[in-house]
């Protein structure tokens, strides 16, 4: 089942002489599981497409389908309330609110939606995640593998549509790096997550099941691993 569809996607900026085009013309499609990997070099426009996939930034031109829903018709209110229940995003920098415990982080998209969640729930998803026993700690009280951990459970536990990480393992050693793809494949696969990751490292694109290469802002490549 097809669960995004991405139809002449483009974004520009500027004009005239100076009109850049930070993603060209790109269209694909993702089926519901999939785990795909977008590569390409700093500036190549990996990110921006992503962001455009989660409805986080609109596009200039071009349209983007999630579970058959034109997303960019929706006003910016409904679009805020999409991202919240139907996309999943993961940052490089964790984005972790610092006043907030492990579990308060976690549910806080459930608490912005008034969406009731069982603690058995969130106890079960932090320990898959091996959290356990730091249910109460704070961010500055966690490395920077157990920050990311925390935000992959914020971002699968309204089981949302798409999981978006944007170069989740960019700030980590190579061992906690291991251990976050564990993780993303982990969700793709116990929970059918699907899951679309942004990244420059070709070790963790080798993981995903299809990698598309992004160059000056289009598809030079679509290729399954």
């Amino acid at each position: 089942m097809e669960i995004l569809k991405v139809c002449n996607l483009t974004k520009t900026y500027g004009k005239d002489d100076n009109l850049v085009y930070a993603v060209n013309d790109v269209s694909f499609s993702v089926k519901k599981g999939e785990f795909v990997a977008i590569v390409g070099a700093s500036g190549s426009g990996k990110s921006t497409l992503l962001h455009l996939i989660g409805g986080v930034d609109r596009p200039t031109s071009g349209k983007v389908y999630v579970e058959n829903e034109d997303i960019f018709n929706l006003s910016d209110d409904n679009l805020a309330i999409f991202r919240r229940r139907q996309v999943g995003i993961i940052y490089q920098f964790y984005n972790l609110i610092p006043i907030l415990n492990v579990k308060e982080n976690v549910t806080l998209p459930c608490d912005l939606e008034g969406i009731k969640i069982s603690n058995k729930k969130v106890d079960e998803l932090l320990n898959t995640l091996g959290l356990e026993g730091r249910f109460s700690y704070l961010p500055n009280q966690l490395s920077g593998g157990q920050q990311q951990r925390v935000s992959i459970a914020r971002a699968l536990i309204t089981n949302p549509a798409i999981i978006l990480a944007d170069e989740p393992t960019g700030n980590l050693d190579s061992k906690s790096s291991d251990e976050i793809i564990s993780l993303l494949k982990l969700s793709n696969k116990k929970f059918n997550q699907t899951v679309i990751v942004v990244t420059h490292d070709l070790e963790i694109a080798k993981e995903a099941d299809r990698v598309i290469t992004i160059e000056d802002g289009k598809i030079i490549s679509d290729e399954e691993n």
